[in-house]
């Protein structure tokens, strides 16, 4: 490590660091910053630090260039009741802001500094990795659900959000469209066991196939509950293209005012 320090100030010629090897672009967005941080720890759930009370909070890497020795030094920085806090990281020697980040990353790792957040007790998850998707995996308004909506008020369509459609029966939709009896499901690729995303679970195999099939099950059930009272359901997956999505809602709604002279909900 020392020789390959050596090797780079001496490609330095005495002068600074370049700033491309330390300093970050300037006007970039907080989640461009987060992305990179993301990007140079491998992944989000590694970049956590263990606080004072036993909680854990999200970390960052900053680079800074000492005068004196005219080194790149990485801290390790979080939020901690009001305060930022920083740990002394080790001095990094690459060319790129990217690659010493990296780096720097890999000596906290490597010395204890983070780690993944520990899983609760009692969590379905098998790792901290596992448990972010699945409160990713958001229950109401999600973001193809709003989206979706959004296109469909544009064109003029009422509609109730996440409500049951049938009294006495235990099932949400994420929007009902009473009067024209149709109930549309934005189904997560994830939960609902899409065809085209959804990946058989590398741990607890068994009970994640047989979550995800129940899941099926029960949509299926759903659907039939509807048609038996009457109604349509139409269930749209989250990879969809909310456009094409929200045109056939539309179109199945539309064609049940111009059958039944009815105005549209």
């Amino acid at each position: 490590m020392k020789d390959a320090l050596a090797s780079r100030q001496e490609g330095w010629k005495g002068e600074p660091p370049p700033e491309r090897a330390w300093r970050g672009r300037q006007g970039r967005t907080r989640k461009a910053i987060m992305a990179e941080q993301d990007r140079a720890a491998g992944g989000r759930e590694g970049r956590h630090v263990r606080r004072k009370d036993g909680d854990y909070a999200r970390g960052s890497i900053t680079l800074k260039v000492l005068p004196s020795t005219r080194r790149i030094r990485a801290y390790l920085r979080w939020s901690e009741g009001g305060r930022s806090p920083s740990l002394y990281v080790g001095e990094v020697e690459n060319l790129t802001r990217a690659a010493n980040l990296e780096q720097a990353w890999k000596i906290a790792k490597d010395r204890g500094m983070v780690g993944e957040r520990p899983v609760p007790d009692g969590s379905w998850a098998s790792s901290s990795a596992t448990r972010s998707v699945m409160r990713g995996n958001r229950g109401r308004d999600t973001a193809p659900e709003l989206r979706i909506r959004s296109l469909l008020h544009r064109q003029g369509l009422r509609y109730r959000v996440s409500t049951r459609p049938l009294p006495g029966v235990r099932r949400t939709a994420d929007l009902v469209f009473s009067r024209a009896r149709v109930a549309v499901f934005v189904d997560g690729c994830f939960w609902h066991g899409c065809p085209e995303h959804c990946r058989p679970a590398r741990t607890n195999g068994d009970f994640w196939r047989t979550k995800i099939d129940g899941n099926r099950a029960r949509d299926a059930q759903t659907d039939q509950f509807l048609a038996d009272a009457g109604w349509r359901a139409i269930r749209i997956w989250e990879h969809e293209d909310p456009v094409r999505a929200a045109s056939r809602v539309a179109a199945v709604v539309r064609d049940f005012a111009a059958r039944d002279d009815h105005s549209v909900p």
